[in-house]
């Protein structure tokens, strides 16, 4: 990576007159660098063991001492802002295949084993640099413009969906499935029927494109996460008792959850706990649902009502800690 090409990229601005033009590599862990480095300084602190390490250059937003004169010093107006710059022209020669989805439908594809020319990313720019970065030419790559800055990529497509079924349910409860896929069966997975049709398009996706994948299993899913409790509001072991809360960090699925529940839980006394925004655009008709204005007042919603199944939106499920024991806390810890 030549330094005149990072100048001109980021906009970034040339602290002396250094004897070095090019760099290896990228690196943002100061104990990684290696003689030809380029080390990206979050933290200003970091920089001297980078430069005992060979770094030849530093990246920096922040009021840093500039201590060697022999390596460049590149000023940046925002670290994460430059590095979006740099890899959005670099990954052209790589000719990535890029496709966009849903936040569920990422999730899932970090559960499901596939070779090295995919890649799933979020997180932080640092994380997506590292990422992306070694991808080899043409490799596939999957985000979701909700987790991850679409403008990374010059261009992307939407995920491919599945026009027909593929998946057939044996068995399921509300937080557990058995199924066939292909002629395999998969039984009692730790999903939700609710992702199955998420699942559905993500393996029409894999086989449209050849990727080849194989599901061991599934993971804590970060959405419509289940929390048996007690009337205290105590957290038990999974599927010990008939008092659910259910906790749901993104709100654009609250309305496709409702429906879910009503759907599969008719019999049970369910309540939904929303923040206040969503008054104005909530599904008309939906009964027991209750509006919180701060995360505190779900918990006294939760301990004033009696349910089966408590939707919580927008809040995380932390917020039942304060209510254990110290020693009921140690024992869920291990």
């Amino acid at each position: 990576m030549r330094l005149e090409n990072i100048l001109a990229l980021t906009k970034g601005s040339l602290i002396g007159e250094p004897l070095v033009t090019l760099f290896e590599n990228v690196v943002f862990d100061p104990s990684k660098v290696k003689r030809g480095s380029l080390f990206v300084a979050y933290s200003p602190d970091d920089i001297p063991e980078a430069l005992q390490n060979g770094a030849y250059g530093v990246m920096f937003d922040r009021p840093t001492q500039i201590s060697d004169s022999e390596i460049a010093w590149i000023k940046v107006d925002e670290i994460d802002s430059a590095l979006k710059k740099l890899i959005r022209f670099y990954l052209l020669e790589k000719e990535l295949q890029v496709y966009s989805c849903d936040p569920i439908t990422l999730s899932l594809s970090t559960m499901i084993s596939t070779p090295p020319t995919f890649c799933n990313i979020e997180g932080s720019m640092r994380d997506i640099w590292e990422k992306l970065w070694p991808l080899e030419k043409k490799s596939i790559v999957l985000f979701s413009p909700a987790l991850t800055d679409p403008d990374i990529f010059i261009e992307y497509s939407t995920l491919i969906r599945a026009q027909e079924s593929t998946i057939t349910i044996i068995e399921q409860t509300l937080f557990e499935t058995s199924f066939i896929h292909n002629d395999t069966f998969y039984e009692r997975q730790m999903l939700s029927p609710f992702f199955i049709p998420y699942l559905e398009h993500l393996l029409f996706f894999y086989t449209f494109l050849r990727i080849p994948f194989q599901i061991r299993g599934f993971g804590k899913m970060g959405h419509f996460i289940p929390v048996f409790t007690n009337s205290r509001l105590e957290s038990k072991e999974f599927g010990s008792s008939d008092r659910v809360v259910i906790f749901e960090p993104y709100l654009e699925l609250i309305d496709e959850q409702i429906d879910f529940l009503d759907a599969q839980a008719s019999w049970a006394k369910i309540i939904y706990l929303l923040p206040e925004s969503m008054k104005s655009h909530l599904t008309i008709g939906v009964e027991n649902i209750f509006f919180y204005r701060y995360s505190e007042e779900v918990l006294s919603i939760l301990q004033s009502k009696a349910f089966h199944f408590a939707l919580v939106a927008g809040v995380d499920k932390g917020i039942l800690n304060p209510l254990r024991s110290p020693m009921k806390q140690l024992e869920l810890d291990f």
